[in-house]
Formats: C-alpha cells, sequence, structure tokens
C-alpha cells in the first residue's frame, strides 16, 4: 500500500463526523434488511465513511462477485480496498476524489450538496487475481459540519472483464422536479489539450458546453461579461481552436464536463 496515496486520501477527507445515533444508522439498517432478500448478482451495495477511512457495511454480493473478504473490508477499511485496485489506476484514482471534494466544497452549495450524486470507474483486483472494471455510483447521506459529504452509499456494478478503460466522474444534482442535472462530467484518462488552461478558463468552457451565453456566464461567476468575452478569446488563442462552436464540440467529443 503506498503510504503518501492514503496520506492523501486522508487530507481529502479528514473530519472529526461521527456518525453514530443518526440517520446513516437507519439506513444502514434498511440496506441490512434488503441485502437478505437479494440475490447474487452483479451489483453489491457499500457504505463509506470518509472521515475515519472505513466501510460500515458490505452487502454480500461483495464478496460473491469479487471474492475478497467483507469482514476485512469493514475491519481495515481504505487501506484493505486500495490495496486491491489497479497500480497504474490508484493514484489517478485518489487525484479523482480529490478533484470532485474540490468541485463539492467550491462550487455547489452547502445545502444542496445533500441531493448530489457521483459516479466514478476502476479496476479491482479480484481474489483469484484477475482485475474487474467496478463503475460505482455515490449518494452522500450526511455532511459534517463545513458540510462536507463525509458519509455515502455506493451502488458498485461489475462491467466487462477487466480491459483497460478510461477513468470518467461526472457529479449530478437533483433538482426539484427529482430530475439529475449534470454538473461536472469529466475523462481523466487523456491528455487533453484543456490542461494547460487556468481555473477560471476551465469554468468558462464548462459553461460553454453547457450553451450558456456570455451574460449568463458573467452571471453565474459574477463577473462581466467583457470578461468572459476575454476568457474566450484567450481560450481559443491557447488551444489553436478557430471558434466556439468547435471548442463545444472538442469538449463533447472527449466527454470533459
Amino acid at each position: 500500500m503506498n503510504t503518501k496515496i492514503l496520506n492523501i486520501y486522508d487530507e481529502v477527507f479528514t473530519s472529526n463526523t461521527d456518525f453514530s445515533n443518526t440517520i446513516v444508522e437507519k439506513h444502514i439498517s434498511k440496506i441490512k434488511e434488503l441485502d437478505e432478500f437479494l440475490p447474487p448478482s452483479l451489483s453489491f451495495f457499500i457504505v463509506t465513511n470518509t472521515a475515519q477511512n472505513s466501510f460500515p457495511f458490505v452487502s454480500k454480493n461483495f464478496e460473491y462477485n469479487l471474492g475478497l473478504d467483507s469482514e476485512l473490508m469493514k475491519t481495515m477499511g481504505v487501506p484493505y480496498w486500495m490495496s486491491h485496485f489497479h497500480p497504474e489506476e490508484l493514484e489517478l484514482w485518489v487525484h479523482i476524489l480529490q478533484d470532485l471534494m474540490i468541485y463539492t466544497m467550491t462550487e455547489v452549495a452547502p445545502k444542496k450538496r445533500l441531493r448530489l450524486s457521483y459516479t466514478w470507474n476502476f479496476r479491482i483486483k479480484k481474489a483469484d487475481g484477475n482485475y474487474v472494471n467496478l463503475f460505482e455510483h455515490q449518494v452522500p447521506v450526511l455532511v459534517d459540519e463545513n458540510y462536507k459529504p463525509v458519509i455515502g452509499i455506493g451502488h458498485l456494478t461489475m462491467i466487462g472483464e477487466g480491459e483497460p478503460m478510461p477513468l470518467k466522474a461526472t457529479v449530478k444534482f437533483l433538482n426539484e422536479n427529482n430530475e439529475y442535472e449534470t454538473l461536472l462530467n469529466k475523462n481523466y484518462s487523456q491528455k487533453l489539450l484543456t490542461d494547460g488552461l487556468t481555473n477560471r478558463e476551465n469554468d468558462i468552457i464548462r459553461y460553454l458546453a453547457l450553451k450558456k451565453s456570455s451574460k449568463e456566464i458573467a452571471g453565474i461567476l459574477g463577473i462581466s461579461s467583457h470578461t468572459v468575452d476575454t476568457h474566450r478569446r484567450n481560450i481559443l488563442k491557447k488551444l489553436n481552436i478557430n471558434s466556439t462552436g468547435e471548442l463545444t464540440g472538442y469538449v463533447k467529443t472527449h466527454q470533459l464536463y
């Protein structure tokens, strides 16, 4: 286990929150009841306590699918889970979690954070030594005093035969109409033209990809339309792209946001 990577994980999710006697215990209780009746399948549930690097609940299909030890998963927590990640993807996966947390804490209003859902994918080595692709859909069920998500329920599904796949992540928001709005959709496995842009320029691209006008972007970011247009011109120049249409086409093709 790479101690440096684990330390980064600790820094991302550090919190003093304890979920004892909270709604989380009720969630776990209900999932346990449901798990008793679920037949073998390619999906399983994990409850993640990021503040304590632990997994308070692991459903029985975890062992059915992966052959790994659910008791070690619960007692050893994150170090045990990370020890089974594909070595070529572990560091990038931790970077993805760090990126998603930064986005959540800087771009999403505190009271909206319990209505978010996150998805990402990675490869895990099963007990038989073979790798399998997992897609995880996680929803936060508890935030700490700073509104940082610290407890989440993950639904994981096996896909494919363990072949290398681009690592992607999304953040979605469940709006008042009970429909998910995509806030962030990013492919982390490609060296992209946009890697050299500033954070503000990436903000502009994200909203352009959502078909926002300069006036709308200005209102969202609290800057002037003139400043948005200046950023837009600088982006096109840096990327050697001729038009906003070409830029949004590139973003869509590479599933950046």
